[in-house]
């Protein structure tokens, strides 16, 4: 299993961006890896834009999830999932969900694996509404006449 975990990139980011919550001055490196490029691009892109992953994870999550009394292990995992949402299109969203609930499986408890999959299922359906109505918005220009029907979707 150890071995497993070990060619997991996303474990491999996890654990990464964990350390860093408690030792912020440690330099962080990246050995040679199969997916060493995609490992540092999702590890160093999520603490570059933490504030804004944390402010989108608030936006849509404040009535589920409270950042400061939840556990740093599920917070990490979610943080990296909702940088890819934003930042990496060209990656399915249940792909994304799927690999991180498969990188969970080394860290969480199967309960708190259930609450994952619904907090990341929630608000990757709310940052793609927000996605279309900006791209509505972009090719119209007009107000927002959508919302009111996707909303029922969401």
């Amino acid at each position: 299993m150890q071995n497993e975990a070990l060619r997991n990139p996303r474990v491999i980011v996890v654990q990464k961006l964990y350390s860093q919550e408690f030792n912020k001055e440690s330099k962080l490196t990246f050995p040679k890896h199969r997916y060493k490029k995609f490992i540092k691009d999702v590890v160093l892109g999520t603490l570059e834009r933490k504030e804004l992953i944390e402010e989108t994870i608030k936006q849509h999550l404040s009535e589920d999830l409270s950042i400061k009394r939840t556990e740093k292990l599920l917070i990490v995992i979610l943080y990296a999932a909702t940088f890819e949402f934003l930042y990496r299109p060209q990656t399915s969203v249940n792909i994304i969900i799927n690999e991180y609930l498969n990188t969970s499986k080394f860290f969480l408890e199967q309960s708190q694996k259930k609450y994952l999959n619904a907090m990341l299922d929630k608000i990757s359906k709310k940052i793609y509404f927000d996605f279309l109505i900006k791209k509505h918005q972009t090719l119209y220009g007009a107000p927002n006449y959508l919302a009111g029907f996707w909303v029922h979707y969401f």
